[in-house]
């Protein structure tokens, strides 16, 4: 499942990596052979729930990039979250956007280890697993987490992403 630890992790997983260490996040970031890119592939890689993956979604609003982490079961109602959360509009942000935005790519999007601190909400779906997995920075690697982890590593605020 995770690959030969002896092998350097991406330069963007160590950003993050450091970050949870900085954190006190207990959990390790693992790359592993197969790609995490969705959560579907995720779920199938890690051999968990579809539910357990909190996907790292980047959206725009107020001007302003904003992280949504969304369990993976599950799409983002952007009018729902937008009026729970006193926002205006949220649109799915463009791939620059988010590499502007994270330094990290689509697919592989971590929850930390951004150039800046972004509003994040973390969906109160994630609360129902005692592990979670979310990606490290590449569309390979991840690291185990839980709900009350995101919201302290992130300062997120947990509200449901769903209608």
């Amino acid at each position: 499942m995770s690959s030969d630890q002896s092998m350097p992790l991406p330069a963007r997983s160590v950003q993050v990596a450091q970050a949870l260490a900085a954190a006190d996040v207990p959990g390790q970031v693992r790359e592993l052979g197969e790609s995490t890119r969705t959560a579907a592939e995720a779920a199938a890689a890690l051999g968990c729930d579809v539910g357990a993956i909190a996907n790292s979604l980047i959206f725009i609003s107020d001007d302003e990039p904003v992280l949504v982490l969304a369990s993976g079961r599950h799409k983002v109602d952007t009018a729902a979250l937008a009026a729970r959360w006193g926002r205006g509009r949220l649109r799915r942000a463009t791939p620059e956007q988010v590499r502007q935005a994270t330094g990290q790519a689509i697919g592989g999007v971590s929850p930390v280890g951004h150039p800046q601190t972004l509003p994040t909400v973390v969906d109160t779906a994630l609360t129902e697993y005692p592990r979670l997995w979310a990606a490290a920075g590449t569309p390979r690697t991840v690291f185990p987490t839980t709900a009350d982890e995101l919201l302290r590593i992130t300062g997120g605020l947990l509200l449901p992403v769903c209608p």
